[in-house]
C-alpha cells in the first residue's frame, strides 16, 4: 500500500491451498500487490504461474477444494475473505465485474443478448422491463456495437466473437463497478479484434474511472493496457513494477526471460529464444527461490530458504537474491 492513497484493491500475503487425491497443497504462496482507483494493472506469466487462482481468489469463486489459507484481500474497506457467501456475491458485479477469456461460454446460447442483459441490469437496479431495456441499449452503444435494439433482439450464436466480447462486457458494466477483472479478454479473438476490444477497454476506464485488473500471457496487451505489472512465476510474485521499467530495467532472471522470448520485440531472421524446462506444478515446488532450476544465474544459496520480495527500485520489487548479476549480463 502506498502511503497516503486509497486503493481500489490490496491483496497481501495470500496464500491458496486446494485439496485432492494428494492431499493438500499450495497453489499460491505470499501473493501481494495493490491496484489504485482508475488504474489498470497486469498480471503476467506463464501458463501455471497462478494468475487466474489469484483473480478466482478476489472473487471468491475458487475451485471446489480451494481455500485462502493466510493473507488478506481488500476492496472499498472491505476484507473479502471475511465475507460469506451472501455477502460476497453482493460484491461481485457491483463492486468488482468479471470478463473471461472465453465469451461464448458465458452467454447463454438459449436465450436472446436483450433478456441476458436486462437480467443483470434488473439484479443489480431493480427497475421496470422498460427501463432496464432503456439501459440495456445504453450499454450495446457505450461498448461500441451498432443498432443496439436489434442486438438486444439477436442469440448468442449470431454473433461474432468481437460482438459477444463487446455484449460481455457491457454485462460486467451494468452495475458500475469500481474494479474489472479482464482473464485474458483477448484470447479467443483475431488480431484486429484483439486491438479494438483493447482500445474499449482503456476509453471505458478513462470514462468511467474504473480500475482494472488484467490477466495476461501477451507482453503486447500489458503494454497497451496496464500502467504497472504484477509477474507471476510457479504461484509467487517474482517482480512488481511499473511497466515501462520492466522493460528497460527488468530486475528478476523471469521476467529478463519472458521479454527475450516476446515475440513483439523480435527481430527478423532470428530465433525466439524459449526459457528451458516448465513451471513446476504446485507440490512440486522446490526449497528457496521456485525459478532456480531454469534460471541462468542461479548460485547453490538461491535453494537454501524461502527468497523475500525486496526493494529494487522505485515502486519496484524483486524476489532475486542476485539482481546485482543481472546488470552484469
Amino acid at each position: 500500500m502506498r502511503d497516503g492513497e486509497e486503493l481500489a484493491l490490496s491483496v497481501h500475503g495470500l496464500s491458496v491451498t486446494m485439496g485432492g487425491p494428494r492431499g493438500v497443497v499450495t497453489v499460491l504462496r505470499d501473493v501481494s500487490f495493490d491496484v489504485a482507483p482508475g488504474e489498470a494493472v497486469g498480471i503476467v506469466g506463464e501458463s501455471g504461474c497462478g494468475k487466474t487462482i489469484t483473480a478466482r481468489a478476489v472473487l471468491g469463486l475458487l475451485p471446489a477444494g480451494g481455500a485462502v489459507a493466510a493473507g488478506s484481500i481488500v476492496f472499498g474497506g472491505r476484507h473479502l475473505t471475511a465475507l460469506n457467501e451472501k455477502e460476497l456475491s453482493q460484491v461481485r458485479g457491483a463492486g468488482i465485474a468479471l470478463i473471461s477469456q472465453d465469451p461464448a461460454n458465458s452467454l447463454d446460447p438459449t436465450f436472446s443478448v436483450g433478456s441476458q442483459l436486462r437480467e443483470v441490469i434488473r439484479r443489480h437496479h431493480p427497475q421496470s422491463r422498460r427501463q432496464a431495456r432503456v439501459e440495456a441499449e445504453r450499454l450495446l452503444r457505450l461498448v461500441r456495437l451498432p443498432n443496439p435494439a436489434d442486438m438486444l433482439r439477436r442469440r448468442p450464436a449470431e454473433l461474432s466473437g468481437g460482438m459477444a466480447q463487446r455484449v460481455c462486457i457491457a454485462m460486467a458494466l451494468a452495475a458500475q463497478p469500481k474494479l474489472l477483472i479482464a482473464d485474458e479478454p483477448t484470447t479467443a479473438l483475431d488480431v484486429t479484434v484483439q486491438a479494438e476490444i483493447l482500445a474499449l477497454l482503456r476509453d471505458l476506464q478513462h470514462r468511467l474511472g474504473m480500475a482494472i485488473l488484467l490477466i495476461t500471457h501477451d507482453w503486447g496487451v500489458l503494454a497497451d493496457m496496464c500502467d504497472r505489472a504484477v509477474v507471476m512465476y510457479a504461484g509467487e510474485v517474482v517482480e512488481t513494477a511499473p511497466v515501462d521499467q520492466l522493460y528497460s530495467r527488468p530486475r528478476h532472471p523471469y521476467t529478463t526471460a519472458l521479454l527475450a522470448a516476446n515475440p513483439h520485440l523480435a527481430h527478423a531472421g532470428q530465433p525466439l529464444p524459449s526459457i528451458p524446462g516448465n513451471v513446476p506444478r504446485p507440490g512440486s515446488w522446490p526449497a528457496g527461490c521456485h525459478f532456480q532450476a531454469r534460471c541462468p544465474i542461479a548460485e547453490p544459496d538461491c535453494g537454501q530458504s524461502a527468497i523475500p520480495l525486496t526493494t529494487a527500485g522505485p515502486r519496484h520489487v524483486s524476489r532475486c537474491i542476485h539482481i546485482d548479476q543481472l546488470e552484469r549480463r
